[in-house]
């Protein structure tokens, strides 16, 4: 089944056109008019490619050869459409795109049995309604009905009431649940958004674990006073104490291993006048290691951190978990089956890799053996206009997923 490197350009091109700022990057929040344009494309595509598609529960797209019934134990592969606001056109769409382009490929070559199920999650990006992965999570079932209602995004529609006129229907969610012993694996191939393959020219690997991520909203309580009156020595500066807890967050992966990351993304201070010593100052901790041991060790030091900077400077302090979600590795059967399909094809040895971001991928894998294909990305560059993979990698990445789902074994 050779795949077709400038159908899968098209795609990306086209997709990328379906956007609420034309020029400006990628905007296609989940339900949004661009997002169903896009979602459109891809069920136009796979219907042409001699598929039968359904919408399930949570609202997440599905497409199988019509020679495959949806009873048949089938591999599962896809990623995501929507985006952050003015995002890449390569994120999540190149996922979506090569499996579409199995899919064609089948179909070219009269296989209507492929056992192939193409996917379309909604709402991955977490930028539209405040959460991440909430289709993945809501067909998983780790998100029930109410809590996808709890959600709301920028005009204050919750999931369902954004989501009625694409599918997404609550008092079906758990009937159409995914059921794990229906797939024999989930291989989603995405850009990897970090520079390490662009800079060592590693076109293609196989990623084996997925950073876990903890989340944190820290609070430092001061006192507002006087900048011209009040000396050094009688200062209660929240400002000045979340300084120290910042530079101590940089330098906090240092004690965790390789692959840790933490970042301070937000800040607020108040009152946030010139000539006013800060009274409160609250930041966001965003915290990633790829075993959870680390994880655990971070969690303590950032306490200790935040605890250390306010006793120094007489501040109140919280430091409150806003999200942990547990590192994840990934399938070992299911990666040396891909492994072997790259040795087929002339990969071998196929360069290996830790996913720092979070995908859908990571919501399947306790449930369904899971890998993921990376394709390069230029410079490290996400989420941003900028963002760029050489479609030939995605190609390649694309024949190494038609190659490792030409059959489904009964183990492995």
């Amino acid at each position: 089944m050779p795949v077709r490197a400038e159908r899968i350009a098209a795609d990306i091109e086209a997709i990328g056109r379906m956007t609420h700022s034309p020029g400006n990057g990628a905007d296609r929040p989940t339900f949004s008019s661009a997002w169903r344009q896009a979602r459109d494309h891809f069920l136009a595509e796979a219907e042409r490619a001699g598929c039968h598609c359904r919408i399930d529960a949570a609202g997440n797209v599905h497409a199988r050869p019509r020679g495959v019934a949806w009873s048949r134990r089938v591999w599962l592969s896809g990623s995501h459409l929507d985006s952050v606001p003015h995002g890449g056109d390569f994120d999540g769409v190149v996922g979506v795109v090569a499996a579409l382009e199995v899919l064609r490929a089948a179909h070219e070559d009269g296989r209507a049995d492929l056992p192939l199920e193409a996917i379309v999650f909604a709402e991955e990006e977490g930028t539209t309604f405040g959460l991440g992965m909430l289709g993945s999570r809501g067909w998983a079932g780790t998100l029930d009905a109410a809590g996808l209602a709890a959600v709301r995004n920028r005009d204050g529609r919750n999931y369902w009431e954004a989501g009625v006129d694409h599918g997404a229907v609550p008092d079906r969610l758990v009937a159409e649940r995914l059921q794990a012993a229906s797939y024999a694996g989930f291989i989603e191939v995405h850009i990897e958004q970090g520079p390490a393959m662009w800079k060592h020219d590693r076109r293609v690997a196989l990623v084996t674990a997925i950073a876990g991520r903890r989340q944190y909203a820290v609070t430092l309580r001061g006192t507002a006073n006087h900048a011209g009156s009040t000396g050094m020595n009688d200062r209660h500066d929240a400002l000045a104490g979340a300084a120290e807890v910042i530079a101590a967050v940089e330098c906090l992966p240092d004690l965790l291993g390789d692959h840790a990351v933490a970042t301070v993304g937000r800040i607020t201070v108040s009152p946030n006048a010139v000539n006013v010593i800060p009274a409160s100052a609250d930041l966001t901790v965003d915290l990633r290691a790829p075993d959870d041991h680390a994880l655990d060790h971070g969690d303590e030091r950032l306490r200790a951190f935040v605890a250390s900077a306010a006793l120094r400077r007489g501040l109140g302090h919280e430091v409150a978990q806003t999200e942990s979600l547990p590192a994840v590795r990934l399938d070992e059967g299911l990666a040396d089956r891909v492994r072997s399909a790259a040795e087929r094809l002339g990969l071998s040895p196929l360069p290996e890799a830790v996913s720092g971001a979070l995908h859908d991928a990571a919501i399947l894998a306790p449930l369904v053996p899971t890998v993921m294909l990376f394709v390069a990305s230029r410079d490290g560059i996400s989420h941003n206009p900028a963002e760029f993979s050489r479609i030939d990698d995605v190609a390649e990445a694309t024949q190494l997923l038609a190659d490792v789902v030409r059959n489904v074994p009964d183990a492995f």
